[in-house]
C-alpha cells in the first residue's frame, strides 16, 4: 500500500478505534468490579473462618508504642490530625459533600446527574450497613480505641462509605467534566481520600486492617457498578453528560431576518 493511500485510511481506523474505547472502559470496570467483589468474598471468607487474627493482630500493634498498646506511633500532633481526617469518613460528613455536590449538580442544569449521585451514594450506605449487621464481627479490643465507636467493625463503614461517597462522585464529575486534567484531579482526590480515611481507622485502633480492607474492596465496586450505570444512562440520555446545556446558559444569537 502507498503511503498515500495508508495517509488517508490512517484517520478512519483512528476513528473506528476511538469508538471502542467506552467499550473497553465497560468492560474492565465490569473486570475491576468482579475482582472487588471477590477480593471482598475472600477476605470476608478468611475473617469468618478466623484465619485474618495473626495478621489482623501484628498490624494493629505495629502502630503502637512497644509494650504500650494505648500509645499510637508519632507524634501526637499525628494523633490529631488522624482524628480529623477520620471525620471525612464519618456520616454526617458524608452526606452533606453528598448533598453539596447535588446541589451544585441541580445548579449547573444536572438535575437526572444530582438524583443519580443520591441514590448511588445512599444505596451504597444501605449496603454497608446491611453487611455490618449480616457479619457482626465486634470491635478490635487489642489496642486502645483513639476515638469513640459503638457500631459494629465488619466491614469498615467509614472505609466503604468513603469508597463509596467519593468514588461515586469521582466517576461521575469525570463523565461530566470535558477536560481531561480536571478529570484526572477528581479522581485523583477521590482515590487519595478513600485510602487516607481508611487508613486513619487502623491507626486509632477502631477497625481490624481486614475490615478496612473488606470496605475499600465493596466500596470499590459498587462506585464502578456506578460509573457503568451512569455510563448507560448517559448513551440513552437519562442522564447529561459533559457537554449538555443549561437553562441558564447565554443563548447565541440570532442571524439577522433577511
Amino acid at each position: 500500500m502507498s503511503p498515500r493511500r495508508l495517509a488517508q485510511r490512517l484517520p478512519l481506523r483512528l476513528r473506528q478505534l476511538a469508538g471502542l474505547l467506552p467499550e473497553l472502559a465497560v468492560l474492565l470496570a465490569l473486570l475491576g468490579a468482579t475482582l472487588g467483589l471477590l477480593a471482598f468474598a475472600f477476605i470476608a471468607d478468611e475473617v469468618v473462618e478466623g484465619e485474618t487474627h495473626a495478621f489482623d493482630e501484628a498490624v494493629l500493634l505495629a502502630f503502637r508504642a512497644p509494650g504500650d498498646p494505648a500509645d499510637p506511633l508519632g507524634p501526637h500532633w499525628l494523633e490529631i490530625v488522624m482524628r480529623d481526617v477520620t471525620a471525612l469518613g464519618g456520616t454526617t460528613v458524608l452526606t452533606l459533600i453528598t448533598l453539596i455536590v447535588a446541589g451544585f449538580l441541580v445548579m449547573d442544569g444536572k438535575r437526572a446527574a444530582a438524583l443519580f449521585v443520591l441514590v448511588a451514594t445512599s444505596g451504597g450506605g444501605l449496603l454497608s450497613y446491611a453487611l455490618k449487621l449480616g457479619f457482626e464481627r465486634p470491635r478490635p479490643d487489642l489496642v486502645a480505641h483513639l476515638v469513640d465507636v459503638s457500631t459494629l467493625s465488619f466491614p469498615s463503614g467509614h472505609a466503604m462509605g468513603s469508597a463509596v461517597t467519593f468514588l461515586t462522585l469521582g466517576v461521575l464529575i469525570a463523565r461530566t467534566e470535558r477536560k481531561a486534567r480536571l478529570r484526572a484531579y477528581a479522581l485523583a482526590v477521590a482515590v487519595g481520600l478513600t485510602l487516607v480515611v481508611g487508613f486513619s481507622r487502623v491507626y486509632l485502633g477502631v477497625h481490624w486492617p481486614t475490615d478496612v480492607l473488606a470496605g475499600w474492596c465493596a466500596g470499590s465496586a459498587w462506585a464502578l457498578l456506578c460509573w457503568i450505570a451512569v455510563l448507560m444512562l448517559q448513551r440513552r440520555g437519562k442522564v447529561e453528560s459533559a457537554g449538555s446545556d443549561d437553562s441558564d446558559s447565554p443563548q447565541a444569537p440570532k442571524p439577522p431576518a433577511s
